[in-house]
C-alpha cells in the first residue's frame, strides 16, 4: 500500500495539540481565572472556629515553712468559638478589585490567542522549511549524477584525444564540489527535520505539497485596517491600559474606610476550678487608615505612572504591528516578483546549456564552460523554490499579524480550547463539590483532576 503523504493541515493540528508552549499559558490563564474567583470571595463572609483544651494540675504548699507537699490543684477546660466576619461596605474596592481580575484575565486570553499563532506558524515555517530542504537536496543529487555522465563522457574524449587531461581535472574537481554540496544539503535536511520535530511534536514523514495559500486583504492597508482590530499583541495591551485604570481606582478606595459586621459564638465546659460559660456576640465596626507615612499616596502616583507607561506601550504596539505587516506585505510582493524573474532565468539558462553542451561536442566550448552552465540552471532553480517557499511562508506570517492564525480561522477541523470553560466554572468561587460539579468536569477534561 502506498504511503499517505502528510498535509500542512495535519503538522498544524498536531502542532495544536502537542505544544508545551499552549498548555503552559492555559494553564496561566486559568491562574488569572482564579483570581476573578478570589475577588468575589471577598464578598462573602468568612467563618472561622477554635477550640482549646486545658488540663493544668498545681501542687500548692499549704504553708511557707512547711516541708510536706500539700494539696493538689486541678484545671480542665474546654472551649470552642465560632466567629463570623464579613466586609459591609468598602467603598468600591471589592468590586473595582473584580473588575481589575476580570480585564486582567481578558489580557492573558488575548495573550494565549497570540501564543497559539506563534505555534501554528512556527509550524508552518517548519513544513515548508523541511519541504525546501528536501527539494535542495534534490536538485544537489540530480547535479551529482549529471556531472558524473559529463565526467564519463570527458574521459572518453580525453581517451581519444578530443580534450586535455585538464578538462578531465575540472570535472572531477565539480564533480567533488558537487558532493560536498550534497553533504551540507543533507545537514539541512537534517537540521529541518529537528526543527520540525519541535515545531509539530513529531518527526515529519513524506510531506505533501503546501495547499493553495489562504486569501488576503487586497492591498496593506485593508490588512493594517484588520490588524487594529483583531490582533492580539493589540487587544491584550487595551484590556492591560484598562487594567492600568482600575489600578488607579483601586489605590483611591484603599484610602476610604471599610465597615465590617462582626459575630461570634462561644462556649466553655471544664472541671475543677473552671466556670462554665456560653456567649454571643454581635458587632459592626469601621476602620480606616488615618496616616501611613505616605504610603497609600505613593501607591496612587505609582498607579497612575503605570497607567501612562500601559498607554505608551499600546501606542508603540500598534506602530510595531503596523510595521510588520508592511515588512511583511512588502517581502510577499518581493518574492513574487522573484519567481518571475527565477522562471526567466531558469528558460535562459537552460538554452543556455544546451547551446554549450552541443557547441562543446564541435570543440567550441570547453568542458568547464558546459559544468559552468549545468551549475546556473541549478542555481535558478534552487531560487525558485526558495522564493516560492518564502511567499507562501509571507502569507501565513501576514495572516498572522492580522490576528487570524487560528485553529479556528484555518478550519483545522478539531475540538478547541474554550478559554471561558474553566471561567465560568470558578468565576462564582465554588467551595464544595455540590457547587463545583462543572469545575470537576472542566478539569477532568484538562486532565488536571
Amino acid at each position: 500500500m502506498p504511503v499517505q503523504a502528510e498535509t500542512l493541515s495535519d503538522a498544524l493540528v498536531d502542532a495544536y495539540r502537542n505544544s508545551n508552549l499552549l498548555e503552559q499559558n492555559r494553564a496561566l490563564l486559568a491562574a488569572a481565572d482564579e483570581d476573578v474567583a478570589q475577588a468575589v470571595s471577598r464578598l462573602r463572609p468568612v467563618i472561622s472556629f477554635a477550640a482549646n483544651y486545658l488540663n493544668r494540675r498545681t501542687l500548692l504548699d499549704e504553708s511557707p515553712t512547711s516541708a510536706v507537699v500539700g494539696r493538689r490543684s486541678t484545671v480542665e477546660q474546654t472551649t470552642l468559638d465560632l466567629a463570623l466576619e464579613m466586609v459591609l461596605y468598602d467603598f468600591g474596592r471589592t468590586r473595582t478589585s473584580i473588575d481589575l481580575a476580570k480585564e486582567t484575565v481578558l489580557a492573558t486570553r488575548a495573550a494565549l490567542l497570540s501564543v497559539e499563532q506563534q505555534v501554528l506558524l512556527e509550524a508552518v515555517r517548519a513544513y515548508v522549511t523541511y519541504r525546501l530542504t528536501q527539494e535542495i537536496l534534490g536538485f544537489r543529487q540530480n547535479y551529482v549524477s549529471v556531472i558524473g555522465e559529463e565526467l564519463r563522457a570527458t574521459r572518453d574524449r580525453f581517451e581519444v584525444g578530443e580534450v586535455t587531461r585538464t578538462d578531465v581535472s575540472l570535472a572531477e574537481s565539480k564533480l567533488a564540489g558537487a558532493n560536498a554540496d550534497v553533504a551540507a544539503a543533507e545537514g539541512d535536511v537534517r537540521v529541518a527535520r529537528e526543527a520540525f520535530r519541535a515545531a509539530v511534536g513529531r518527526y515529519p514523514g513524506t510531506l505533501a505539497p503546501p495547499p493553495r495559500s489562504p486569501k488576503l486583504p487586497s492591498t496593506v492597508q485593508g490588512a493594517i485596517d484588520i490588524a487594529h482590530r483583531e490582533n492580539p499583541a493589540v487587544i491584550r495591551q487595551q484590556h492591560l491600559v484598562s487594567a492600568a485604570d482600575l489600578n488607579i481606582a483601586l489605590a483611591e478606595a484603599n484610602m476610604r474606610p471599610t465597615i465590617s459586621a462582626q459575630g461570634s459564638l462561644g462556649t466553655s465546659s471544664g472541671a475543677g476550678d473552671t466556670v462554665d460559660y456560653n456567649a454571643r456576640s454581635v458587632g459592626v465596626s469601621m476602620s480606616q487608615v488615618i496616616y501611613s507615612g505616605g504610603l497609600l499616596s505613593s501607591q496612587k502616583r505609582q498607579a497612575q505612572m503605570n497607567r501612562e507607561a500601559q498607554r505608551a506601550l499600546l501606542h508603540e504596539t500598534v506602530l510595531q504591528l503596523e510595521e510588520d505587516v508592511g515588512a511583511a506585505w512588502a517581502q510577499l510582493e518581493v518574492s513574487s516578483v522573484q519567481i518571475a524573474a527565477n522562471e526567466a532565468q531558469i528558460v535562459a539558462a537552460r538554452l543556455a546549456f544546451e547551446g554549450l553542451r552541443e557547441e562543446a561536442k564541435l570543440g567550441a566550448r570547453t568542458t568547464l564552460d558546459v559544468l559552468d552552465a549545468e551549475q546556473d540552471v541549478l542555481d535558478a532553480r534552487a531560487a525558485r523554490a526558495q522564493s516560492e517557499a518564502e511567499r507562501y511562508f509571507r502569507v501565513y506570517q501576514i495572516l498572522a499579524t492580522m490576528g487570524r492564525l487560528t485553529a479556528e480561522d484555518l478550519n483545522l477541523g478539531i475540538p478547541t480550547y474554550d478559554v471561558t470553560g474553566y471561567y465560568n466554572a470558578v468565576k462564582k468561587a465554588p467551595i464544595g463539590s455540590w457547587q463545583g460539579e462543572q469545575l470537576d468536569r472542566v478539569l477532568k477534561a484538562l486532565g488536571k483532576n
